[in-house]
């Protein structure tokens, strides 16, 4: 029997050497995906690269080849051929589906509807991989990539040309440089965000989440990040190529956005702070209909920057080339639309104007209603997915007024008030502290599979299935953030909760394109996502979009069901990733696992002489 045992005890030693060899096999790999770019951007991807490789500390219970007997069941797909995609024609290097400049056309261009998001019919997506423009490279790391993109990455000059005496962007060798001025802050950033803090409260954590409607290059979110203060930024893709290309590109949220005929994909009282810097949108048209939509989602107590035309139109008409008695009217329809909703002008500065929404809008609900106010009738204002904007106010009550709500840091892991307050359907304030519990278990698991992610590797990071944002929490850094996105067909609506943590995030539609770029994410997590739409779209669809909006060496983590893994390996086996499926960190009988990619580096040209399309 001592023999015997002594037997199994060297051939459990001998399995556990293999295992171990194999993985630390699998990070040197993971980390030479990461390399393919270094000595074209800086030494970050050699830094980390190094520590994957040589440092194979996993957890013991962790085990690649799933194991598919007991809860988990029996699934074989060795039957099934492989598909492989192709890759995408050059000309789709920059492709965004539901912001195709061409099938815009086709659109009204009142109201700036054809600026809007028009997806294409099933039949016209491309079914191919986006290739990377020729030179494409790892960005720099943050903060470095808030000044300097790689000029390969996004190579279009017409911004340097258009906005040169406006400082925004310029042209040196290999990269762009960002020096952080802007069309209202010539001097620079710092100094316009310092004029604004003079008013409102940015550096105590009262203010956390901004919303930069119009946000050219997105230098306002990009300095209002060492202030705490996470931006999300969006701009139209229009003639003003890449704006939010390059935002992206420097590290800084934001996505591809309008203003026009329908509601913003944001929950009611969302943003503490919305800023305007010359954007361009005619708050005053439309009996206001454009700032009640700002007032929908700004959070009782929140500020309102205006910064431009018409404000100061005394001193500035000449100058703007536009005549004085217009800028007049379109000022004066601007205070009296911020009178009925409520808001308050604290300050108005050479060109920048700053309003104040009341904490209590109904002590001024008899004002509202001596001017006709009309307020909105809908039950839910955060059903917003394609809705069309209504005239109306929302009432400040509804969802709650964010009352309660702690200063940042501390409202990340506090409770939210929507939750003390029993708004959310099933999650009570026990459920909230659970679920952040088993999110740090998770996020503790991933940070051991994979070790680049504390790194300043990734920096632009999408949740897919955010849930109550418990990853996002969990992965919070001063060295990335995170696109918490709320798929509009989950059982539970909890993006109010993610605003009132301080995090950000948006209403999708997974059966449909994201509002971004190409190549602007460094690490997708997806949790429970491909159970969610198993009866809704095309898993194949969704897995296309996933790699049009990762980056060439960027990573996938996804979680879910052992039977939906089993279908997405199939498909992904086709595209140009690299991945692994895993067990679940805490047993393998767990039906739930973790598939871990990376995509390859490839670019126009490399070993793709064949296009599609």
């Amino acid at each position: 029997m001592a023999n015997k045992s002594s037997g199994d005890n060297r051939t459990r030693t001998s399995v556990s050497i293999f295992i171990v060899t194999g993985l630390c096999c699998f990070f040197y790999l993971l980390g030479a995906w990461q390399r393919s770019g270094f000595g074209k951007g800086d030494s970050i991807a050699l830094a980390v690269t190094k520590t994957a490789g040589e440092n194979c500390n996993i957890l013991p219970n962790l085990n690649f080849e799933t194991r598919h007997g007991g809860q988990a069941g029996s699934i074989d797909d060795s039957g099934t051929e492989v598909k492989k995609f192709k890759p995408c024609h050059p000309r789709y290097t920059d492709h965004t589906p539901c912001q195709d400049q061409k099938r815009a056309m086709h659109f009204p261009r009142e109201n700036m509807i054809y600026r809007e998001r028009h997806c294409p019919p099933q039949e016209k997506k491309l079914h191919c991989l986006i290739p990377a423009p020729k030179g494409y490279v790892t960005p720099f790391p943050w903060p470095k990539s808030r000044d300097y993109v790689p000029y390969a990455n996004a190579p279009y000059k017409s911004l340097t040309v258009e906005k040169a005496i406006q400082n925004w962007v310029q042209y040196e060798g290999n990269v762009f440089r960002f020096p952080g001025g802007g069309t209202q802050f010539p001097q620079g950033a710092d100094k316009y965000i310092d004029q604004l803090a003079s008013v409102i409260p940015i550096q105590n954590g009262t203010v956390r989440t901004a919303l930069d409607t119009g946000c050219g290059v997105a230098s306002w979110g990009a300095y209002l990040w060492k202030r705490n203060v996470i931006a999300m930024s969006f701009a139209p893709r229009d003639s003003h190529e890449a704006q939010v290309q390059f935002a992206l590109e420097r590290g800084v949220p934001a996505v591809i956005g309008v203003l026009g005929t329908v509601k913003m994909p944001y929950p009611s009282k969302a943003f503490d702070m919305a800023h305007c810097s010359r954007c361009l949108i005619p708050w005053g048209a439309a009996d206001g209909i454009l700032m009640m939509e700002v007032d929908r989602v700004l959070r009782p107590g929140g500020y309102w920057v205006l910064s431009g035309p018409p404000i100061n139109w005394k001193t500035n008409y000449k100058a703007w080339q536009r005549p004085k008695e217009e800028l007049q009217e379109e000022q004066r329809k601007i205070e009296d639309i911020a009178k009925r909703l409520c808001w308050e002008k604290k300050s108005e500065k050479g060109e920048t104007a700053i309003w104040q929404k009341r904490m209590d809008a109904d002590s001024c609900r008899s004002e509202q209603e001596d001017s006709a106010a009309t307020f909105c009738k809908s039950a839910d204002p955060d059903d917003v997915w394609y809705k069309k904007m209504e005239g109306c106010i929302t009432p400040s009550k509804v969802n709650g007024d964010g009352e309660g709500l702690k200063p940042f840091p501390e409202r990340l892991f506090a409770v939210p008030p929507r939750i003390a307050n029993g708004l959310v359907s099933g999650v009570s304030v026990e459920a909230y502290l659970e679920d952040n519990k088993k999110w740090k278990k998770h996020v503790s698991a991933y940070t051991k599979i994979n070790k680049l992610i504390d790194t300043g590797r990734y920096r632009n990071i999408m949740d897919m299935n955010a849930g109550l944002g418990g990853f996002a929490a969990a992965l919070h850094s001063p060295k990335m953030w995170v696109m918490n996105v709320m798929p509009t067909i989950a059982e539970k609506n909890t993006l109010g909760v993610i605003y009132e943590r301080g995090l950000i995030g948006i209403y999708h539609d997974w059966c449909e394109a994201f509002s971004t770029y190409p190549r602007t994410y460094d690490l997708i997590h997806a949790h429970g996502l491909f159970s969610l739409y198993k009866d809704k779209c095309d898993f194949e669809d969704i897995l296309l979009e996933m790699d049009r909006i990762l980056r060439p060496e960027g990573a996938v983590i996804m979680r879910d069901d052992v039977d939906v893994l089993i279908k997405v390996k199939k498909i992904i086996g086709g595209m140009r990733w690299d991945f692994k499926l895993m067990d679940h960190e805490d047993a393998p009988l767990v039906p739930e696992k973790i598939l871990v990619a990376v995509k390859k580096y490839w670019t126009v040209g490399d070993n793709n002489t064949t296009f599609t399309r």
